[in-house]
């Protein structure tokens, strides 16, 4: 047994656990990195599944709400400009084809966008692109929080509460997809091209407290765009570890993980199962699903464990399919369809059937028809594929427990090529030359498969760790005790993954666990995250909202603050504003806070303080 030791030990190499040894790593810290299998990422990998030379996307492929996190946004880890990072963004982020051929496009244009909606529904046009105009408003003052630690739920619902624009939010967050649709739109297509947006998240669409999708998904798209790096969604993962190693720490793989070493309450260090114990100075990051913490670390109170395993899963997973072909896919619908970044081949123009679907898939069986999406990534990506040649991935929503009499007593190892031969018999409809003679080789990944991949993350075929249900979100994910990215009564032992805050999906979430290490730990996160690019799909945004008054801003320039008066009521100072644009703040000073500010400051801190409004500023 060897012992060695570092100041910060991640347990896995997942794009979030990643993601915040990124952070600490440039903060100065000695970082190690541990792997399970023999490479990183975890669900954000590309690697060579058939032929060399075809690059394919293991399990995430598109990359839509890390676009506006400052990682990337601002370039806090250098990850563009230094570390070989390069995002594609397609025009077309999102299709629908129907049974008859006809398409519904999501252009980044908005303008594009309606009139094609236009062509079948001019009402609902309108509807949308007045929606748009809401949710990229929404969208300002939202999006800052899902990259920090989040609120407490409850403080959040009740600051919320107390507008008219946070009772909106509070309105989507409750209610569930299907609803707010039909109470939007009139033409079953555009329903459905809508919801299978959203339900790309692994919900259906009458789960209640999904509608927030509804809401944001669109300002997302014509703000950011949707986008994929080029050669790779694992791009991120290895500019990720560039980025690390870059910075003196280390990423390790075929090093999978027995336990945390606890002393006490404080965790020391994990063992390998190999025996070898490794030692952490100062913290553990642990990939640590609520479901498996038991096995991990001791000394856990039981409830708190209790409550953590009955954390809800995604009520369905999914089925990928990659295949290599000798040249591009090509579409019925047309060559242009070839460019959507995200596309949906529908069984139906039916919604009551589509929701038919959903919940026969709910309840374990294989769907008749097929809930199916996928593409080429090589026709926007040349970087995939040897010249002249093509791929597709294909994604069938199924269940992870197989209730369908067809295959029942059997496993998913003994039918899931059968189950694939299924889709392709859809996928066919829409594809002209998905056939055997442009087949070169195929491999199908079960729900199963999945969670033998990262067993200590996808569990039970979950990639987003856990259901997106409104009581497992903000600071509830994945529960009340596990919502501020550490185990009550656990002293440094942070948790990064899918099922925390703000959810699964490639949201670069290990930032906000950085950001917590960074406080409990005494560190200024500012100090490695200073901004060196701003390429939000809005650049005259941020200045807007400067020069609209007061904004106490943090150490990434997100918005704290934005201040709408300061007044004095008695003996005390009282600033009033809005936290994230919707969430009233009143922060109060009284005699004795200020004097005890006073002393935290030094005679040039107070000269500066003096001067500062006759500095020039940022605007």
């Amino acid at each position: 047994m060897s012992s060695n030791s570092y100041d910060i030990v991640a347990m896995g190499a997942g794009h979030n656990g990643l993601v915040a040894a990124a952070y600490l790593a440039k903060a100065g810290k000695k970082v190690l990195v541990l792997e399970r299998k023999s490479y990183p990422g975890g669900g954000v990998t590309t690697r060579q599944l058939n032929t060399p030379g075809y690059w394919h996307d293991e399990h995430s492929s598109v990359h839509i709400m890390i676009q506006g996190n400052p990682m990337i946004r601002q370039d806090e880890l250098d990850l563009m400009s230094q570390h070989g990072l390069e995002y594609h963004y397609s025009p077309v982020p999102h299709a629908t084809i129907f049974p008859d051929q006809s398409v519904l496009y999501t252009y980044k244009d908005l303008d594009k966008t309606c009139e094609c909606f236009a062509k079948i529904s001019r009402k609902d046009a309108e509807t949308y692109r007045a929606f748009v105009k809401m949710s990229q408003d929404f969208l300002k003052v939202f999006m800052p929080g899902l990259y920090s630690p989040p609120p407490p739920l409850g403080e959040m619902m009740a600051m919320l509460d107390r507008t008219d624009e946070g009772r909106t939010m509070l309105d989507y967050m409750s209610r569930d997809c299907l609803d707010l649709v039909n109470q939007l739109y009139e033409n079953d297509k555009i329903k459905i091209h809508l919801l299978r947006l959203v339900s790309e998240n692994l919900q259906a669409p009458n789960e209640l407290g999904t509608g927030m999708g509804v809401l944001l998904m669109p300002g997302i798209i014509h703000t950011y765009g949707v986008s994929q790096p080029i050669g790779g969604s694992g791009k991120l993962t290895e500019s990720l570890v560039r980025c690390i190693e870059f910075h003196g720490g280390e990423v390790r793989c075929d090093s999978e993980v027995r336990k945390v070493i606890m002393a006490g309450d404080e965790a020391k260090g994990v063992e390998l199962t190999d025996g070898e114990q490794i030692m952490a100075k100062d913290a553990v990051i642990g990939a640590l699903h609520p479901h498996v913490i038991r096995k991990f670390v001791e000394g856990v109170d039981e409830p708190v464990l209790k409550r953590a395993e009955r954390a809800t899963l995604a009520p369905f997973s999914i089925m990928v399919s990659h295949y290599d072909l000798k040249e591009n896919a090509q579409y019925h619908a047309g060559e242009d369809v070839g460019y959507a970044t995200m596309l949906e081949f529908m069984a139906t123009d039916n919604l009551d059937e589509m929701c038919a679907d959903f919940d026969d898939l709910k309840r374990g069986q294989i769907t008749q028809r097929r809930l199916c999406a996928g593409g080429d990534e090589s026709i926007g990506d040349k970087t995939r594929v040897p010249q002249g040649a093509g791929m597709f991935h294909g994604i069938t929503f199924a269940p992870y427990e197989v209730k369908d009499k067809r295959w029942a007593g059997q496993h998913w190892d003994e039918f899931k090529e059968e189950i694939g031969d299924l889709s392709l018999e859809h996928y066919r409809k829409f594809v002209k030359n998905l056939t055997s003679d442009n087949i070169i080789m195929r491999t199908i990944c079960s729900p199963v498969d999945l969670e033998r991949s990262s067993p200590n993350s996808m569990v039970r075929g979950d990639l987003h760790g856990v259901a997106p249900y409104m009581y497992q979100s903000a600071g509830h994910r994945p529960t009340p005790d596990l919502g501020q990215f550490t185990i009550p009564g656990i002293k440094n032992l942070f948790l990064a993954g899918p099922f925390q805050h703000p959810g699964g999906g490639v949201y670069g979430a290990g930032r906000a666990t950085a950001q917590k290490m960074f406080e409990e730990l005494g560190m200024d996160f500012g100090s490695v995250s200073k901004s060196v690019r701003n390429d939000a799909g809005d650049p005259n945004a941020a200045a807007a909202v400067r020069s609209s008054g007061m904004v106490l801003r943090g150490p990434a320039d997100e918005e704290l603050m934005n201040v709408d008066s300061i007044g004095r009521e008695g003996s005390e100072l009282i600033i009033k504003g809005k936290s994230f644009g919707t969430m009233p703040m009143e922060a109060r000073l009284d005699a004795d806070a200020a004097r005890a500010g006073l002393k935290m400051m030094t005679f040039s801190d107070m000269a500066f303080l003096a001067t500062l409004p006759f500095r020039k500023g940022s605007k």
